[in-house]
């Protein structure tokens, strides 16, 4: 079955940084447009990021933009998420998931994505 395996969040302080991982195993990997969401409690998870299947192309939320970049690596069937210059406001579970859908104005969109991982708590201290 497929599985998506979230790893590297942690406890970080203010403008510091942190790499989320994201194995994937159980699909075609190379296919899937790759995003990551967040979502903190009492909150509607929330788009972060996503990269189109070939790497070429990547959107961001307006609230990470310039300091979070995705990436993927096909040959291992990962997807990451650097996360630089770190905010209090960017504490949240974070998870990633994958859609086959390659219609850019979609990729935000939480419920055209077929499978998410577990989530890893990502905590920012001020």
């Amino acid at each position: 079955q497929v599985q998506l395996v979230e790893s590297g969040g942690g406890l970080v302080q203010a403008g510091g940084s942190l790499r989320l991982s994201c194995a994937a195993s159980g699909l075609t990997f190379s296919i899937y447009t790759m995003g990551w969401f967040r979502q903190t409690p009492g909150k509607e998870r929330e788009f972060v990021a996503a990269i189109n299947w070939s790497g070429d192309s990547t959107y961001y939320a307006d609230s990470v933009k310039g300091r979070f970049t995705i990436s993927r690596d096909n040959a291992k069937n990962t997807v990451n998420l650097q996360m630089n210059s770190l905010k209090p406001e960017d504490t949240a579970v974070y998870y990633c998931a994958g859609t086959l859908t390659g219609v850019p104005a979609r990729f935000a969109g939480r419920d055209y994505y077929d499978y998410w991982g577990q989530g890893t708590q990502v905590t920012v201290s001020s």
